[in-house]
């Protein structure tokens, strides 16, 4: 064991994670080793690489190119790993958390996760920070704020994954990421078609004269049938999109509606709902991760070493 190399290192470290119940410390994985890996090994393994879009790519990319094909999809969404009880720094800190309207104190890390009928894998992830500061203008108290927004790392991610010359013919996304802004520029600068959910109160124009008149309508008062597929505009996206309702049953018996828009015009409202379905690997991953990884029981204090026990 004493002639491991750092890869050697870092898969017992991914071991060690997955299949511990307790709190996840480099003195813990030594002493299960019996000092045959020190501490401080394990310590400059975790120091000297912070887990990025580079590192996770130069670890997919053989599979993704298996995989890969002009019908695949990229799937984006963000995730927040709770730390209530840790000190708080530019990474561990309060970040809006949707799923529970309040904000809470933790990760919060976003995924670009490759979805195709084989197999789905992450492709680029990035961490939203806040070294900054700055005063709430309601409250009067001094908050974090972030260097960059969710939306500018979505894009961020996609370029990254056209850099990689990653072969998809979609992006993904549920209505945090539905702006005017990233569809033109899933279209326009990635040059791949989209299928995005988003609020009810969104407003559509029913043509191109009706845009052209300011004549705007919320997307949740048109009169769509369920199985039914329009086109409409946005005011500040320079292309048609179709848009269409699903109507469904959540967990608790209570009906749920989605609307969804695509930019590709060629679709069949059940294509729509068949490729905007695979959004959820994203979600699939990001709850393997939390609890699969051992991600809440690391007490790393470093910004760096947290990122790279992710």
């Amino acid at each position: 064991m004493k002639n491991l190399s750092p890869k050697d290192i870092e898969n017992l470290y991914t071991d060690y994670l997955m299949v511990s119940t307790r709190l996840c410390t480099a003195t813990g994985l030594s002493n299960l080793t019996d000092n045959a890996i020190s501490h401080d090994k394990i310590t400059r393994l975790l120091s000297s690489d912070v887990f990025s879009s580079q590192s996770i790519w130069k670890e997919v990319k053989p599979f993704v190119r298996e995989i890969e094909n002009s019908q695949g999809c990229i799937s984006i969404d963000d995730s927040i790993q709770e730390k209530p009880y840790t000190d708080e720094n530019p990474l561990i800190c309060r970040h809006f958390d949707h799923t529970k309207n309040r904000s809470v104190k933790g990760v919060n890390f976003i995924t670009a996760q490759y979805c195709s009928e084989q197999a789905s894998l992450p492709v680029a992830i990035d961490f939203i920070t806040k070294p900054g500061q700055a005063i709430n203008p309601k409250t009067g108290k001094v908050k974090r704020k972030g260097a960059k927004t969710k939306n500018a790392l979505y894009r961020e991610l996609l370029m990254t994954v056209r850099n990689n010359h990653v072969n998809f013919g979609y992006v993904l996304n549920d209505i945090w990421f539905s702006s005017s802004e990233n569809m033109g520029f899933v279209k326009e600068t990635i040059k791949v078609d989209f299928v995005m959910a988003i609020k009810g109160n969104r407003k559509v124009a029913l043509s191109l004269d009706d845009k052209l008149k300011g004549k705007y309508v919320k997307i949740e008062a048109l009169p769509l049938e369920n199985d039914a597929i329009i086109p409409v505009w946005f005011e500040q996206v320079g292309f048609p999109v179709c848009a269409a309702k699903q109507v469904f049953k959540n967990g608790d018996g209570s009906q749920g509606i989605l609307y969804l828009v695509t930019s590709d015009l060629s679709l069949t409202y059940e294509q729509v709902t068949s490729i905007y379905q695979k959004r959820w690997k994203v979600e699939e991953y990001h709850k393997s991760v939390k609890s699969n990884a051992s991600f809440a029981k690391s007490p790393t204090k470093s910004v760096s070493n947290k990122i790279k026990s992710l």
